[in-house]
């Protein structure tokens, strides 16, 4: 795992991104670029993207959450604003239930608390395996078309390229251990129902990955949430549309400082 920093200092708490799958930290940069002064971001490779495939733990996010502690720590970041997307909220929640004391507010961006049904958890078996055998990320190839809403396949195809190109240079190994990771996950919604922090729910309107019900579950678990629904956006919110990402990460950091 590797910890990348967009800004070092900031009297603010430190914000810390976690990316989706299957991607990497770059799925935060134009969110990082407009997330206003005042505070230190950095952003996270989890276990698995490229220059973090070797020598694996056997799959679990919370060897993920674990490595995150670690490299915050060895950053000397002992509190910050953590934000998760899909599989980094995840993390984030899995960070929230093992390392309580690093994360003063939580962003869950178009995820969810809740375990994967029977099918979807098959589903992601299947996909590691695949993977696996073939050798390539051919088996998440077309996973754009399911991550990015309608509006920004029909209006901005650079995006969709942009994500097409972040997947291609994934490791193989990689996918099939995130998925497997996801897969092994537990229901977190009690680890979010006990955080007294501030929190907020992000989520495109056009998001059939983790539709509206999903953050307006999280909503409804967390005591202190708040929810932002990004218009035109689906699963990839942060890159599809991220300007709206960066004023509800500012507006939580406040909060959070303020707390």
């Amino acid at each position: 795992m590797s910890l990348h920093t967009y800004r070092a200092e900031g009297e603010g708490l430190p914000l810390v991104l976690l990316h989706g799958f299957p991607l990497d930290h770059r799925m935060w940069d134009e969110v990082a670029a407009q997330v206003p002064a005042g505070r230190a971001v950095h952003a996270v490779d989890l276990p698995g993207t490229p220059g973090n495939a070797a020598d694996l733990p056997e799959p679990a996010l919370e060897a993920s959450a674990d490595l995150v502690a670690d490299a915050l720590r060895g950053a000397g970041v002992e509190r910050a604003v953590v934000a998760g997307l899909s599989m980094g909220g995840y993390v984030a929640l899995a960070l929230l239930e093992r390392h309580p004391g690093l994360v003063a507010a939580l962003a869950l961006v178009d995820t969810k608390s809740t375990a994967d049904a029977p099918e979807a958890r098959a589903k992601r078996l299947r996909i590691a395996d695949e993977v696996e055998r073939a050798g390539s990320v051919d088996p998440v190839r077309d996973m754009p078309a399911a991550l990015l809403g309608e509006s920004t396949r029909s209006s901005q195809p650079e995006v969709t390229d942009q994500v097409a190109a972040w997947i291609d240079e994934q490791e193989p190994a990689g996918i099939a251990w995130s998925q497997r990771a996801m897969a092994a996950r537990p229901d977190r919604s009690a680890v979010l129902r006990a955080f007294d922090g501030p929190v907020v729910v992000v989520v495109g309107d056009e998001d059939t990955v983790t539709p509206v019900e999903a953050a307006e579950h999280l909503v409804a678990t967390a005591p202190r949430a708040l929810l932002v629904v990004v218009p035109r956006a689906g699963h990839l919110s942060s890159v599809e549309r991220p300007a709206e990402v960066a004023a509800a990460l500012a507006d939580l950091g406040q909060a959070a400082d303020s707390a």
